[in-house]
């Protein structure tokens, strides 16, 4: 059954409140009735609205309506998607122009027609509804593409012992609406099994919002998770809707949780809580029905030891705890995945597929594969854009050496850097990049402090360059 949309109605006169309560109720709206015009906010503020009517003049003996331009001009500042329909008896043309201007959706005036009234009413709101669905729309946009952007292209492959184990805990608790916890290292498709595991979900109608927790800018965060009102901040220039708005009865995906500072942990664990949220510059506070999915390749336990991470927090997310093997473990499952990226790059590229020789598969089997399934992704892009009479050889994946025997941890201990005096640009960036990190043993915060970044600004610079961190 469908929910019976909110109106707002404002008026001094309360023969007039009355008469507008009995028509809309009997049409099967919710209607709330106020007689001070200095209540608007604090109405707005306690719960939702889907249409606010209003009369323009509030004192007696006032013809002006300036009363009636202030009240649109504050609730265009709380809402500029909630729909105002202006009344009174004035009719004047400058009064209608002037409410237009201000904000108003339409105009009624008194006395009214049942019927057009009511077809306003239900037009508006119907307005409203779909500007709201085309804000939502557009965010999602912007999210899918940015996840189409950074999408590493791989594809699900189960023939290893470890993926089908893996595969039937993820069918066994993808219905539930529990939170779980993704564990692996980087490049493993942390964010791809959360789709999987969204599409077998009951939300899978509605939408999966992933965010990478570990590029946020920190004084943005509450915007970015939460939204933010026309006129919250300098830049607020336009109402925004947050991560928590636009998950609503689907899925949130919170990648790198572990990289969260514990200044924003202890605002994202309220949410999680209580389920409730505030846009950045409101005080209405709403509610979000969103199934938590979570991701990192950090040790929590360990950080909760350290005072990095919060315990209750940790509790929170785990509630399921799903580990990804690394592709170093999965050695059946190498070569279809390798099979899969040529076909995806052949046609990329425009390429006939090209074949692996004998010494490039057994290459790929022998390498230790730290950066995981987004470097044989890389690697073998590279291989089919190296490769001559079409099949790629070991030589053509140009894989690090040594290859047997090597560190299985990331990245860091293996990637080679280039001299300062004869790289590019972006190979010196690239060298103290890695360097920096070395020297604090992988701790990305430490790292991004030395060199005066941002933590957020530092991952940008990790993911651009393809270095894979801790």
């Amino acid at each position: 059954m469908n929910e019976k949309k909110r109106i707002l109605v404002i008026d001094d006169d309360a023969g007039i409140l009355t008469s507008l309560d009995m028509l809309l109720r009997l049409e099967g709206y919710d209607v709330t009735l106020e007689t001070q015009a200095d209540r608007l906010l604090s109405h707005l503020s306690a719960k939702s609205f889907d249409l606010v009517l209003m009369d323009m003049n509030f004192q007696k003996d006032t013809t002006s309506g300036l009363e009636g331009l202030q009240l649109l001009e504050e609730l265009k500042k709380f809402d500029d998607c909630l729909p105002a329909v202006a009344m009174t008896g004035w009719g004047s043309v400058d009064i209608i122009v002037s409410a237009m201007r201000a904000g108003a959706a339409d105009f009624i005036q008194k006395p009214w027609d049942n019927e057009r009234l009511l077809s306003i009413v239900q037009q508006q709101i119907a307005l409203s509804q779909a500007r709201r669905s085309g804000n939502c729309l557009r965010e999602e946009n912007k999210l899918l593409k940015m996840a189409l952007e950074d999408d590493m292209g791989n594809e699900w492959v189960v023939r290893s012992q470890a993926m089908k184990q893996l595969i039937n805990v993820v069918e066994t608790v993808a219905g539930t609406d529990t939170s779980i916890l993704i564990l692996g290292e980087n490049g493993t498709g942390k964010s791809l099994l959360a789709r999987y595991i969204h599409q077998l979900s009951s939300r899978r109608e509605h939408s999966i919002v992933e965010v990478n927790m570990g590029c946020i800018n920190e004084q943005l965060f509450e915007s970015e998770m939460f939204g933010h009102v026309k006129g919250a901040f300098t830049d607020a220039r336009e109402n925004r809707i947050g991560r928590f708005e636009l998950a609503d009865k689907g899925t949130l995906f919170l990648d790198e949780i572990g990289n969260l500072p514990l200044s924003q942990q202890v605002k994202l664990l309220r949410v999680l809580e209580e389920r409730q949220f505030e846009r950045v510059g409101s005080s209405r506070t709403q509610t979000t029905q969103c199934r938590i999915i979570a991701a990192t390749n950090t040790d929590l336990e360990k950080a909760v030891v350290e005072g990095r991470f919060r315990q209750d927090l940790l509790y929170r997310l785990n509630v399921i705890q799903i580990p990804l093997p690394p592709l170093r473990e999965r050695q059946e499952d190498i070569e279809p995945l390798a099979e899969r990226f040529l076909q995806r790059f052949a046609r990329k590229y425009n390429k006939p597929k090209p074949i692996l020789s004998a010494m490039a598969r057994q290459g790929l089997h022998e390498y230790s594969w730290p950066g995981n399934i987004r470097e044989l992704s890389h690697l073998l892009e590279r291989g089919v854009l190296l490769c001559r009479n079409n099949t790629i050889d070991l030589a053509d994946l140009c894989l690090p050496l040594p290859v047997k025997g090597q560190n299985t941890g990331h990245a860091l201990q293996q990637k080679p850097v280039t001299p300062l005096e004869t790289g590019t640009l972006a190979e010196v960036e690239e060298t103290v990049l890695l360097q920096r990190l070395r020297h604090y043993d992988g701790n990305a915060v430490k790292a991004a402090e030395s060199l005066g970044l941002s933590r957020s600004a530092f991952y940008r610079r990790l993911d651009k360059l393809k270095i894979c961190h801790e």
